[in-house]
């Protein structure tokens, strides 16, 4: 019964088919290389850095990479519209969590923050951005570019004190793992998750997002580029906006930073 059960589980984390993948010593940002490689693209393909010289976050934001951290780009070809394009920084959480949890145990204290940051032991410990190429309401390619601070946590400098700090598994858990490694978990739990929109579409994906969501049910604020938004987090809608029950009402908030 232990042979099945082992054979079972290396079948779950096996590397998924029709997925190429490119690991390279060295690259400006895993997206940028993304986009370079769009134009010859046959297949999903992952992009893994093991080190970046200007990585990027959301809103132009830099990316500190350190050695043993985890730098990577999925570069795809989505279907639908550009706002269907997007979902997949929720099925990029949902991955993310899951792999994680594969990785340090069930023990783990990890939940995902609007809109695209996984978080352990309330610390942030994994981010999200998507970059789309193609015009319009068209979306010719998408790149999803994931950091995970799996050796070491950024510097906190210049950080906002109210945004969740950085943390790293190795610092949380003690728990070692080279980016190689985590990027199979994470390619897999990415496959699986992307093959249950492909079918049964947003539904369960945003069920499941929401059972491993960070302070649902509780205040927090919401900044966008024009206004900052403070109320109860109730849910997110259909298309993956925060929805915030305020004093003046409920709110659908469809981009800004979230602190709590």
């Amino acid at each position: 019964m232990s042979g099945s059960t082992d054979t079972r589980a290396a079948d779950l984390w096996a590397w998924p088919e029709g997925v190429a993948r490119h690991v390279l010593p060295e690259v400006d940002s895993t997206n940028a290389q993304a986009a370079r490689l769009a134009p010859h693209l046959t297949q999903p393909t992952w992009i893994l850095a093991l080190r970046q010289t200007a990585g990027r976050a959301r809103r132009g934001r830099s990316w500190q990479d350190t050695p043993g951290n985890f730098a990577a780009t999925l570069l795809m070809r989505p279907t639908g519209t550009a706002q269907d394009a997007a979902l997949r920084s929720f099925v990029a959480a949902l991955a993310l969590h899951e792999a994680l949890g594969a990785v340090v145990g069930p023990s783990a204290n990890l939940s995902i923050k609007w809109p695209n940051d996984v978080l352990l032991n309330g610390g942030k410990v994994a981010g999200i951005l998507l970059e789309s190429l193609g015009g319009g309401r068209a979306v010719s390619h998408l790149a999803i570019g994931i950091g995970v601070n799996l050796a070491a946590a950024p510097d906190v400098a210049g950080l906002d004190p109210v945004t969740a700090p950085p943390v790293s598994v190795a610092g949380e858990t003690g728990l070692t793992l080279p980016p190689e490694e985590f990027l199979t978990y994470l390619a897999a739990a990415f496959a699986r998750c992307e093959a249950q929109l492909a079918t049964f579409g947003f539904g369960p994906i945003r069920t499941a997002w929401l059972a491993r969501a960070a302070r649902i049910g509780q205040t927090i604020t919401a900044r966008t580029m024009t206004e900052v938004i403070e109320g109860r987090f109730e849910t997110i809608d259909d298309t993956g906006a925060l929805v915030l029950a305020t004093a003046q009402g409920r709110r659908a908030v469809p981009a800004a930073d979230v602190y709590f």
